[in-house]
């Protein structure tokens, strides 16, 4: 039984380290947006926003967002702060 537990925290911090993977492949595209599959088998979208200036902020990553869920609202599930770079699921 504690070995069962511990594959699958194991294949959850996998599946979410890949989903982090997923957001940082999209470094140096300012304010992009790609689908993904989040560990749950839903869909989400890796969202960066590091940009190649200053001045794109974590507010562009926030409206990017916005526009890619709309009315519906979303969730942030992981950030990464180096990379401006944010993976969010879209509320239903």
């Amino acid at each position: 039984m504690k070995l069962q537990l511990c594959v699958t925290t194991l294949g959850k911090a996998a599946a979410t380290a890949a989903v982090m993977a997923a957001a940082l492949t999209l470094g140096g595209c300012a304010d992009s947006a790609k689908m993904t599959y989040l560990p749950s088998g839903d869909t989400g979208f890796a969202i960066n926003c590091s940009g190649g200036d200053a001045s794109t902020s974590w507010g562009e990553c926030y409206k990017k967002a916005g526009e890619m869920c709309g009315s519906y609202g979303y969730d942030v599930f992981g950030a990464n702060v180096k990379n401006r770079s944010m993976v969010i699921r879209c509320k239903q």
